[in-house]
């Protein structure tokens, strides 16, 4: 690739390659949800497990459908701009906590349909 070139047409191809931007791994599904490159895995388990702690890598290891070099490019856009990331993640947990308070009635339903089978199944 590089063989025959003078050294200055090397450094400026080297250059071009590396300037090149990347395109975002970051992808917008159907249900609303950022989703990191071709896998199902969601932008703030990433972003969360790297605010824990994790590294790129250790991110990889818990979802191996990751591909390295996709969690390497979503940690640099949350470290050169992390604002617009911490407002969807802000959104998301704000979507959670709505969920669990619609969720948590039926759960008490679903405890007393409980003891109403255990009661009948001891008689």
């Amino acid at each position: 690739m590089l063989v025959g070139m003078s050294n200055q047409k090397k450094v400026n191809r080297l250059m071009a390659e590396l300037l090149e931007p990347i395109a975002s791994p970051v992808r917008y599904d159907a249900t609303g949800a950022y989703r990191v490159g071709s896998s199902r895995v969601l932008l703030e388990l990433v972003i969360r497990a790297f605010q824990d702690g994790a590294t790129p890598e250790a991110i990889v290891q818990r979802y191996p459908t990751l591909a390295l070099a996709d969690v390497y490019s979503v940690v640099a856009c949350y470290l050169k701009e992390p604002q617009p990331i911490d407002d969807y993640l802000a959104e998301r947990e704000q979507l959670a906590s709505e969920v669990k308070q619609r969720v948590q009635p039926s759960e008490a339903d679903l405890a007393g349909i409980r003891l109403r089978i255990q009661a009948a199944r001891k008689a």
